[in-house]
């Protein structure tokens, strides 16, 4: 007891009050930071709400569950974004307990917490996991099928089949990774002789007909959009712009795990003269087979995806970064050994504590400070006024709600999720909304709006293309949630009245 701090001896003694206790406040952090300091929706979230508000079986971005999911808390908050932030940090909340009871099966609960510890550090299950979609919405369902999988692979239990098959999915109706990764859980299977044993029954035959049913109506969809063509391969003179690409993604999977890495140095007992006092967190021998599970599923996801993602040169790791590294906590745990010593007991720990902290300074610092450059900040557009003001103007002078927004996506896409949720026309890709059509827009009346950069409020050329006999109203200035050195935010728009029956 003279070297063990209650933290140690809480970890010993409740492992699962420690988990609870972390999980939730770092929950309660990114669930009251939003609500304080965004007056907009980060990232895509609006576009989001949009396409749920369509409960479409498919569209352009992808299966629909994270959208009919977003809608769905959306509309039960009153139509604010409290109840998206909610169902996001359920998200984060779901997925660390869940893993924490993976771990908890392979290494221990001891262990499992440090476990948990490490992969709150990484960077994906901070800030990035306020934004819902379906890269938050597939980290509870791959913890989820991870654990299940461990149950069926490693400890024989064919109980767990049917729920595999409804997380499995699940899962295919939120991500287009899902299929690589179930193919990462098969190819795992067969490679191994356990994997091959837990195959030969008819479970797996049943699994899939469960799993069919769930993705038949978004198959369907998926054959009538013809949307299973796979994207052009890179030509050849493109290959290494490509590679280069892939290596910059694993960079930045390198540096979101940064504090894992810097953690795992500091308590290395190679600088430290007295490692015997350091306490012990200890756990039982562990199967190598489970080392086999846990070093795969810790390096496959993350090395396929940034490879796809730079085949195909996207911007993000195919899955996202908190599905590529959710099990990265639990391979160093793996790694370090039967006993884990616990050196430099507090520095260990205000190392954690800032690097669970600092996003949130990193998030508070922007919103505060960045406007004094002359940045713009995305989350202090004031989206609650846009949304009223030009909702308001197209009631008082039509007589009749608003029904349509086009124009600028992102300002679009903010004034659809006013009270009256009307719908969001993409005019410059109009088949990407295929609810509405810009015949049918010019018919059933809306709003156009778009970013003016002067006080005649004219519209940009390819808007007016669009829309030919377009009358522009006089620009509407709001201002910043933090004004700084920036101009006031001037909207230009223009109403098509609705033509009469």
């Amino acid at each position: 007891m003279r070297f063990t701090s209650l933290v140690v001896e809480l970890i010993r003694a409740r492992p699962r009050l420690v988990v609870w206790l972390v999980v939730l406040v770092q929950a309660a952090i990114w669930l009251i930071l939003p609500m304080l300091l965004y007056r907009s929706p980060p990232g895509d979230l609006a576009t989001v709400l949009a396409f749920g508000r369509e409960y479409q079986v498919g569209t352009w971005l992808g299966p629909p569950l994270a959208f009919w999911l977003a809608d769905i808390a959306f509309r039960a908050a009153g139509n604010h974004m409290f109840g998206v932030y909610l169902l996001a940090q359920v998200c984060a909340v779901v997925t660390f307990w869940i893993y924490y009871q993976l771990g908890r099966a392979i290494v221990g609960g001891q262990q499992a917490v440090l476990a948990v510890l490490l992969s709150m550090t990484v960077v994906a299950f901070s800030s990035p996991g306020v934004e819902f979609g379906p890269l938050v919405l597939a980290r509870p369902l791959w913890a989820l099928l991870l654990l299940h999988s461990w149950q069926l692979i490693g400890q024989n239990r064919r109980n767990a089949w049917f729920a595999w098959s409804i997380e499995a999915g699940l899962l295919l109706l939120t991500t287009p990774a899902a299929l690589g990764l179930l193919l990462l859980l098969a190819g795992f299977a067969v490679a191994t002789a356990r994997g091959r044993r837990m195959l030969m029954s008819l479970d797996p035959l049943y699994a899939l007909l469960v799993i069919a049913v769930l993705v038949l109506p978004y198959l369907i969809w998926l054959l009538r959009a013809d949307a299973l063509a796979m994207p052009p391969w890179p030509a050849i003179y493109d290959l290494g712009g490509r590679i280069l690409q892939w290596g910059w993604l694993l960079v930045g999977l390198v540096l979101a795990m940064s504090a894992i890495v810097l953690l795992a140095i500091l308590n290395s007992g190679r600088f430290v003269r007295h490692a015997g006092e350091a306490p012990i967190i200890y756990r039982p021998p562990v199967d190598p087979f489970a080392r086999d599970f846990v070093y795969f599923f810790a390096l496959a996801p993350a090395l396929l995806g940034s490879l796809i993602a730079g085949t195909f040169n996207l911007d993000h790791v195919v899955g996202g970064e908190g599905v590529a590294l959710l099990m990265s906590g639990l391979a160093v745990i793996m790694a370090s050994g039967d006993l884990i010593h616990l050196r430099r007991q507090r520095l260990l720990r205000t190392l954690w504590a800032a690097a669970v902290v600092a996003p949130a300074l990193v998030t508070i610092a922007a919103t505060l400070f960045l406007p004094w450059t002359a940045n713009e900040v995305p989350t202090s557009l004031p989206a609650k006024a846009i949304a009223h003001f030009f909702g308001d103007s197209f009631e008082r002078r039509t007589n009749q709600r608003l029904r349509a927004v086009a124009g600028d996506p992102q300002l679009a896409s903010f004034i659809a999720m006013n009270s009256g949720r009307p719908h969001l026309l993409l005019d410059a890709t109009p088949e990407r909304t295929p609810w509405l059509s810009v015949a049918k827009f010019n018919e059933t009346g809306g709003v156009v709006v778009w970013r003016a950069s002067d006080t005649s409020g004219a519209p940009p050329p390819d808007i007016a293309q669009r829309f030919p006999g377009l009358v522009p109203e006089v620009p509407r200035a709001f201002e910043w949630m933090v004004n700084g050195r920036q101009p006031l935010l001037r909207i230009g728009w223009a109403i098509v009245r609705p033509k009469a029956p």
